[in-house]
């Protein structure tokens, strides 16, 4: 009898599928079994699809590349069905799929068998296990899709083995899993699930060539499936001595492969037998090739982080020495994406006066050469100021440093993007702790913050410059801040201000209630900033809920100890008006404005606002020099008194005009008894100051010296120089 009787007395037809050429050949019981007519012919693919099941089909293609990848038999129940879409009978296909010579391995031919599979009864244990089934395939699904979810969550070794362990496999879930790794020539293992610790030791460090089906599988690159406990003592004799000890009765062995290199094998153990069917090993493949990627990404970035965290050790200098008289604290965090490093700094240096240089500042962009670039001007900066040059002096040469270390970058990389520029904002800031006072020089940084002893927040505004690196020969004008026992001076970079989608007017806005929230420690209020944009209270505060971590972010805080001093301190604020800068005139009222942020009385900070305009105005348009202001509050609460002063060096004393009723200009006496609780002028030795002052109660609190003076002195005509209210006096003419 010919083999071809005997298969179809069997009902066993056979076929070739040839996946090049898109044919299937059928002998007369395989085209029987498919419902065509029962003789020899070739066939078109899609005639021979429209046999089978749309489910049963597009599973066939998953069997088959499983095959091919393995080099094993593809074997699948298959249920046919007629022009209606009705299931005539279920077979079984067994097909070995071979890579013709000179074809990729995508092009195969499948030769295999056909064979007619009795339906299964309704309660049977085969019905419960039949392969192709949609209840099975949809579970399958469903798992897949909720493992390769959580496992491109993982981001670390540590959580990718902890989300393979708690993997539930449908129908045949591990208990026991390894993932082993190669170091060299040699075996390792990276993690392990199910076993107790110090099971692993025996094949840790384990040479490649050692008779284990782990070590096979990093050699080969194929996957090993061992069913039985048979299975594996005669195809590992050596050492299975050392699996029989944990009781498990079936063993599957996958190569991790990541970009086309086995980086190491999988095991998944079962304490009760496992068949493997292709469906099974094909659920199991999956899986692996997700471990796979899952731990090669969580080794990238953990690499990553153990390089941020190293060049941020490297790079970010630690507080220290002590400053006598004052407390420093300092915060940096950085970028939430990438290597997490960027450019922003701070720094503290020792000068050779005895001094102490703060430097705070940000160089373009969140990457490695922002750091590199961070790392270098830091340097250059610590060894401008060890040289003793002045703040202006110190900006000015680092910029130039900077400009030529971005154009050698350019010329060595050919990064010469112009939109694209490498610049850096930066504040340094001399500080002498006896006396309390900071010589500011500002590249392009957003101005400090200083914080007054009764917890009142100004943005102190300071001179400054284009940021560094922009041109080779800026200049940096300085300015003094005095900070009074008890004041604190904040400095950031934008990052805290403007994450979260604010802009800097909001991100005071923002800011401003927890600088001035009473912190007896600075390393408190250093954390409560840094909280108030990466704190979940940030989410709540203006701006689009955005990533917090979108900016570095780099705080300094000093505060200068308070000592003995009245119940209620003070707020000052002093600043220059150059003849050459007019437009700080503005500068001076948000100033006036930001002291007296919770007066009482709207209309008299209106009103201080205007004097304090006319008076500086009435210096810069009559005098030659330049206008000094100083502007303090002092008092209790509800019972305060503002006094805002303006000096000059021209000895010339005021006089009172009387305008016409057309003229511009000439009124500012008029403002001045109007809206002054107390105004007067007080001559020195070279120039003269004019002042006037404002009662929150509408009644002075205690009188001050001019005041003094002022009721001591009886004449007409004050020989002082001085006003009193409802008083005329002289008084330059006052723009209007």
């Amino acid at each position: 009898m010919r083999t071809e009787e005997v298969l179809a007395a069997i009902a066993t037809g056979l076929w070739r599928w040839d996946n090049a050429a898109g044919t299937v050949t059928l002998d007369a019981e395989a085209a029987r079994l498919l419902g065509l007519p029962a003789e020899p012919g070739s066939y078109r693919e899609s005639t021979v699809r429209s046999c089978f099941h749309p489910v049963d089909w597009n599973e066939i293609y998953a069997v088959v590349n499983l095959a091919v990848t393995e080099g094993t038999l593809a074997e699948a129940r298959l249920r046919i069905v007629d022009e209606r879409g009705r299931v005539l009978r279920t077979v079984r296909s067994r097909s070995k799929p071979v890579v013709p010579p000179g074809r990729d391995i995508g092009s195969y031919v499948l030769y295999g068998t056909l064979q007619e599979v009795a339906e299964p009864q309704p309660g049977s244990t085969d019905a419960a296990h039949t392969p192709i089934t949609g209840d099975w395939r949809r579970s399958r699904e469903a798992f897949l899709l909720d493992a390769g979810r959580a496992l491109a969550e993982a981001r670390s070794t540590a959580e990718v083995l902890r989300v393979a362990g708690s993997l539930s496999m449908p129908g045949f879930s591990p208990d026991g899993l390894a993932v082993f790794g190669s170091a060299g020539e040699r075996l390792t293992i990276i993690g392990q699930h199910g076993h107790n610790a110090g099971d692993e030791e025996p094949f840790t460090d384990m040479p490649l060539e050692t008779d284990y089906p782990a070590a096979e599988v990093v050699r080969t690159g194929r996957a090993i499936y061992l069913p039985s406990p048979d299975e594996y003592h005669r195809r590992y004799p050596a050492t299975w001595p050392l699996a029989r000890r944990f009781g498990r009765q079936s063993w599957a062995y996958l190569p991790l492969v990541s970009s086309g290199r086995t980086m190491g094998a999988w095991m998944a153990a079962f304490r009760h037998p496992v068949a493997f069917t292709p469906d099974e090993r094909a659920v199991l493949s999956t899986v692996a090739r997700m471990l796979a990627q899952a731990l090669a990404r969580a080794g990238v970035a953990e690499t990553e982080r153990e390089l941020s965290l190293g060049l941020q050790r490297s790079m970010m200098p630690t507080l220290g020495p002590e400053i006598p008289g004052m407390t420093v604290a300092a915060r940096y965090v950085p970028t939430g994406g990438g290597l997490q490093v960027g450019g922003d700094w701070y720094d503290m240096i020792p000068l050779p006066n005895g001094r102490i240089a703060l430097v705070i500042g940000d160089v373009q962009g969140h990457d490695v050469r922002a750091a590199g670039l961070m790392g270098q001007l830091r340097i250059a900066l610590r060894a401008y100021a060890s040289e003793g040059h002045r703040p202006d002096a110190v900006l000015a040469r680092a910029s130039r440093f900077l400009s030529g270390l971005t154009d050698a970058y350019e010329s060595v990389e050919g990064d010469a993007d112009p939109a694209t520029p490498r610049f850096a904002t930066c504040l340094y800031a001399e500080v002498d702790p006896e006396a309390g006072t900071l010589d500011i020089a500002r590249a392009g940084h957003p101005d400090p913050v200083v914080i007054s002893a009764d917890g009142t927040a100004v943005i102190r505004q300071t001179a400054g410059g284009l940021p560094l690196g922009i041109e080779t020969d800026s200049d940096y004008p300085t300015t003094r801040v005095v900070l009074e026992p008890g004041e604190t001076i904040m400095l950031c970079t934008d990052g805290l201000i403007e994450t979260g989608g604010h802009d800097m007017a909001t991100g005071w806005s923002r800011l401003r209630p927890v600088l001035e929230e009473p912190a007896d420690d600075l390393e408190q209020l250093a954390d409560a900033l840094v909280q108030a944009v990466h704190g979940p209270t940030s989410h709540y505060t203006t701006g689009p809920l955005a990533d917090r971590r979108e900016d570095d972010i780099a705080v300094l805080v000093l505060r200068r100890e308070s000592t003995p001093a009245r119940k209620t301190p003070p707020r000052r604020s002093v600043m220059t008006i150059a003849q050459a800068e007019p437009e700080r005139i503005s500068v001076g009222r948000q100033l006036v404005r930001e002291l007296l942020h919770d007066w009482s009385d709207p209309e008299q900070v209106d009103s201080a606002v205007l004097m304090l305009s006319e008076m500086a105005t009435n210096v810069l348009v009559h005098t030659d020099g330049d206008a000094l202001m100083v502007a303090e509050v002092s008092g209790e609460r509800g019972e305060r008194r503002l006094r805002v002063e303006v000096a000059d060096a021209s000895d010339e004393l005021p006089h009172k005009r009387r305008p016409g009723e057309m003229a511009s200009s000439g009124r500012g006496l008029v403002l001045m008894e109007m809206l002054a609780d107390a105004w007067g002028v007080d001559p020195r030795g070279a120039g003269k100051s004019i002042w006037f002052e404002l009662y929150e109660s509408g009644e002075p609190d205690e009188p001050n010296e001019s005041d003094e003076s002022d009721e001591s002195d009886e004449s007409d005509e004050p020989s002082d120089g001085l006003d009193r209210p409802g008083e005329p006096g002289e008084f330059a003419e006052a723009a209007s």
